[in-house]
């Protein structure tokens, strides 16, 4: 995958493996979900109102651009959600099973 953001000197830290739309994606520890998400792909989420994908906007909380979704349908900041080992999420309407995203 060709991410947003890129690791440029440091690489020290140990990784693990998340899904992301069913395909394994990795992570660092220290990683937000934001940062290990950009790190693998371009973009975080599409958007529930109709104007394509999205990128996270502000990267601190503030904005409210980086919600995506667990497979189970619990709802999370990607912005300011540790990263953890295992983690499934969901960023695409199309992926998504029936109660995972909110439908109109």
């Amino acid at each position: 995958m060709n991410g947003r953001f890129v690791r440029v000197a440091e690489r020290g830290r140990k990784t693990f493996t998340i899904k992301v739309d069913g395909v394994a994606c990795e992570a660092a520890e220290g990683d937000t979900v934001l940062v290990a998400l950009l790190g693998s792909v371009r973009a975080v989420r599409d958007s529930e109102f109709g104007d394509g994908r999205r990128a996270g906007f502000c990267l601190m909380g503030a904005c409210q651009d980086c919600w995506v979704w667990r497979d189970d349908g619990t709802r999370l900041r990607a912005c300011t959600t540790p990263a953890a080992p295992g983690m499934s999420l969901v960023t695409r309407l199309a992926a998504a099973g029936e109660g995972v995203w909110p439908r109109a």
